[in-house]
């Protein structure tokens, strides 16, 4: 088997990084999206409303899966 066609280890090291990234990252949007709901019409704003109680539910899963990814480095 050539390197062309071995799979990729799962390479889990910066996980939690990349996780955390994305946490910041989306909390960030929901803090911005506060900002544009002041310029924004009702439908606009429950649309918003709508989109940042799905990133928060993302928020709540990327948590979990640091905390998951916290626990399989501790294991190694």
């Amino acid at each position: 088997m050539t390197n062309e066609q071995r799979p990729n280890p799962d390479n889990r090291a910066d996980n939690v990084d990349r996780l955390q990234e994305n946490v910041t990252n989306t909390i960030e949007n929901i803090e911005e999206s506060h900002e544009a709901m002041k310029f924004s019409n009702e439908k606009e704003k429950q649309q918003i409303q709508e989109k940042n109680k799905r990133r928060e539910q993302s928020i709540e899963g990327m948590r979990e899966e640091i905390k998951e990814e916290a626990e399989f480095n501790d294991e190694r």
